[in-house]
């Protein structure tokens, strides 16, 4: 499974390019693999030129869960109501302000941000994928969107709250922050 992080960095090394994966594969830990390099403009800046980020939250909605993927993903043993959750995810698409969505200390200036896309994919029966793609997101502001859509699944909250929620801003009033297990940056746009 591939996902999409992109680092940059300098450097004034001699290793051709096309060896630069290899090169650096051979030091690091083998959780960990770089599929390719090439060389950017150095005005180029990973995150800060991104245009668009396509992150999803796994959950394990089976009774039992799994152990061989207990760490990369959320077990949650109730059964979701799916269709709950696919009209409350409509609502976070657009441009609002996320301040409901934001874990407390965030030092971002603004909590403005626009959801391009926003989906929940049912797999195999046991998994669901929350899956958001916007132009930017706030701290735990994914983990905390897919734990309102875990209560809309639970039937704590309602879809239709969904739009005061965000309207109101007020932290207190949305999910819990889920756990870092099952969070996946997918994808990274910079055109």
């Amino acid at each position: 499974m591939l996902f999409g992080q992109v680092a940059n960095f300098k450097t004034n090394s001699n290793i051709p390019i096309e060896k630069f994966a290899i090169a650096i594969n051979s030091n690091l830990k083998k959780s960990i693999l770089i599929q390719s390099a090439e060389e950017v403009d150095e005005k180029f800046h990973s995150r800060l030129t991104c245009k668009r980020k396509t992150y999803r939250y796994v959950i394990n909605n089976s009774p039992i869960g799994t152990a061989i993927y207990r760490n990369l993903e959320t077990h949650i043993p109730r059964k979701l109501d799916i269709e709950k959750m696919k009209q409350a995810i409509g609502y976070f698409e657009g441009e609002h302000d996320f301040k409901a969505f934001k874990a407390s200390g965030t030092s971002s200036k603004s909590s403005v941000r626009t959801i391009y896309k926003a989906e929940i994919i049912e797999q195999d029966n046991q998994r669901i994928w929350i899956e958001l793609t916007g132009n930017g997101f706030l701290y735990n502001m994914v983990r905390i969107i897919a734990g309102t859509l875990v209560e809309v699944g639970l039937g704590n909250i309602k879809p239709e709250e969904i739009p005061s929620m965000i309207e109101e801003k007020d932290r207190s009033k949305a999910g819990k922050t889920l756990p870092p297990q099952g969070l996946y940056l997918v994808k990274v746009e910079y055109d």
